[in-house]
């Protein structure tokens, strides 16, 4: 049955998250944000329809004229209350800085005909791209000429209260990466969200700073983002975030994650560029994976062995996920090997040169997975895809209401998809007990047989980071109980939780097994394909808590295997 919205179903959701924010942040919102509020219901139900509208749609420049709303029966009079009232502006000179954007509302060929250029200067311009043209007209014009131009044929105006709406959205969502379609999508039945008691609900940011710490360094990467796109020299970026990051404040801790990932991305994107020295500056600010990996590579590259040991000993004392692990003993046997003339290799590389290999038809050499799966069951075992998909499903489902608990102070408005502490060490932390208590609960595999089943059957459908839904999910999931003891289980699901960014991935490729209890969950690598810091993470794991699992070396039908 196909669901209809309501023709002003915009204009309730903004009115939702207004109020919303103002019970669960009115302390936090400052004069001007109090006073759009005011502002905004005191205008008729048309006029603010209508500035939902532009604040709903891309960009702050709107014409008039280009406006089709049907449920506005009356726009020029909406439009007309909005200009009266301030909620929006006719475009004018003061409006210089958003030229670009201006120029960008109208057509190559409305661009063409209506700013005062020459038939010389047209012609040619008529074979450029929209943006060629904007960017010649920026250089050649003034913006004088193109305001009275433009708006000689038709109105165009500018969105107000940018600011404050933007402020609104984010107390609500709590970051940038959502806007009002969410509200679209879950009444359309697209996605199905947890339901929740909005009693419960706790707020996010618990001071102003809080807030405008973490949305200025959200707007910082979105910045880095543009001048990345609009190809500014590399120089000029790392001069602009180094002035950035000297003039920022001290930040709230709940930014800090946020930073120290917009500065692992201003260093990546400086190596890229071929400027390793300013990479290392930028990387010297973070801790943060891959920081400082990145770090004793670069100190290491400028000659600075003894630096960058000494990161390694670091690292190697309290690693923050597998890859940094494993790097640290890596790096720090490839500094001594240097010094010997001696070649390393990585423990990745060395566990999967002793292990075992397999000759596969070449046929399969683009689905190298499906030749091994094809070999298993030739020999009369059952095999399924696996990798990372029933053991996020196992783990969604087990702990599914403990994930969602709003009495755990991390589900913070009624569309969130995951709880705010997710990826953050504040998960198991906050969560251990219940966690420890789940487990032992479920003392049987018929117990976790029928939890999963009932959780499974209540929650088919609902969104879910770790849960992606099908009808092969929970026979998957069920076959994983089926092979492992429930001691086994309970170790893989606390180490899973102790970290869930990292330790949802890594896992081997495929489940083997015969019906008689054999199994072995196997990592497959084509003779091209390499081991992963995770996936080892995960095989030496097995290996300590007697799960069988292995890698398998693909060969393919008529090579000889590496000597």
């Amino acid at each position: 049955m196909k669901i209809i919205l309501p023709p002003r179903y915009y204009l309730n959701n903004f009115q939702y998250v207004v109020d919303f924010v103002k019970r669960l942040y009115g302390g936090l919102l400052n004069e001007a944000e109090k006073d759009f509020i005011l502002r905004l219901g005191a205008l008729s139900e048309e006029a603010q329809c209508l500035f939902v509208r532009f604040s709903n749609r891309k960009g702050l420049f709107f014409r008039i004229n280009k406006l089709q709303y049907a449920e506005i029966p009356d726009l020029t009079a909406a439009a007309a209350e909005l200009l009266a009232n301030g909620f929006a502006e006719y475009v004018s000179v003061a409006h210089e800085p958003w030229a670009e954007d201006i120029l960008t509302v109208f057509t190559k060929a409305e661009l063409l005909e209506r700013l005062p250029l020459s038939a010389e200067e047209v012609k040619p311009l008529a074979k450029l791209k929209k943006e060629e043209v904007v960017r010649y007209v920026l250089h050649e014009l003034s913006f004088a000429e193109v305001v009275r131009s433009l708006t000689a044929v038709e109105p165009v105006v500018k969105v107000s209260f940018e600011v404050e709406v933007m402020m609104i959205k984010y107390l609500f969502f709590g970051h940038r990466g959502a806007d009002m379609t969410e509200f679209v999508i879950r009444d359309l039945g697209m996605v199905n969200f947890e339901r929740y008691d909005e009693s419960k609900l706790t707020a996010r940011f618990q001071t102003r700073k809080e807030v405008e710490d973490k949305l200025m360094v959200s707007l910082t990467n979105e910045a880095f983002y543009e001048l990345r796109d609009s190809e500014t020299p590399p120089e000029d970026i790392y001069n602009w975030f180094l002035n950035w990051n000297e003039n920022k404040p001290e930040l709230a801790d709940i930014a800090l994650q946020s930073y120290q990932k917009l500065v692992c991305r201003v260093g990546a994107y400086l190596e890229r560029q071929k400027l390793p020295d300013q990479a290392l500056t930028v990387y010297e600010l973070s801790d943060l994976v891959p920081a400082r990996e990145r770090r004793v590579r670069l100190l290491f590259k400028n000659g600075l062995v003894d630096e960058a040991m000494a990161l390694c000993d670091e690292i190697a004392e309290a690693p923050q996920n597998a890859e940094e692990r494993y790097f640290a003993s890596d790096f720090k046997e490839k500094i001594l090997n240097a010094g010997l003339k001696k070649r390393s290799r990585k423990a990745t590389t060395r566990f999967l040169s002793d292990a075992e290999s397999v000759q596969i038809p070449a046929a399969f050499r683009h689905h190298v997975e499906a030749g091994v799966m094809a070999h298993y069951m030739a020999s009369g075992y059952h095999a399924a895809f696996t990798e990372n998909y029933p053991w996020r499903g196992l783990f969604g489902l087990v702990f599914w209401d403990i994930i969602y608990d709003a009495g755990v102070q991390a589900i913070h408005n009624p569309l969130q998809r995951a709880p705010s502490d997710m990826y953050l060490p504040d998960f198991y932390l906050k969560r251990e007990e219940l966690i420890k208590k789940r487990l032992t609960e479920l003392a049987t595999k018929d117990d976790w047989r029928v939890h999963v089943g009932r959780m499974f059957n209540a929650k088919f459908g609902m969104a879910n980071m770790l849960v992606d839904w099908s009808d092969s999910l929970l026979a998957l999931v069920n076959q994983l109980i089926a092979v492992l003891d429930v001691a086994q289980l309970r170790l893989i699901l606390l180490e899973m939780a102790r970290n869930v960014r990292e330790h949802t991935r890594g896992f081997p490729d495929l489940l083997v097994w015969r019906d008689s209890g054999e199994y072995a969950f196997v990592e497959v690598k084509s003779p091209t394909d390499h081991l992963g810091a995770q996936q080892l993470h995960w095989l030496e794991f097995f290996q300590t808590i007697g799960v069988t699992g292995m890698v398998l070396r693909v060969i393919w039908s008529g090579e000889l295997p590496n000597t």
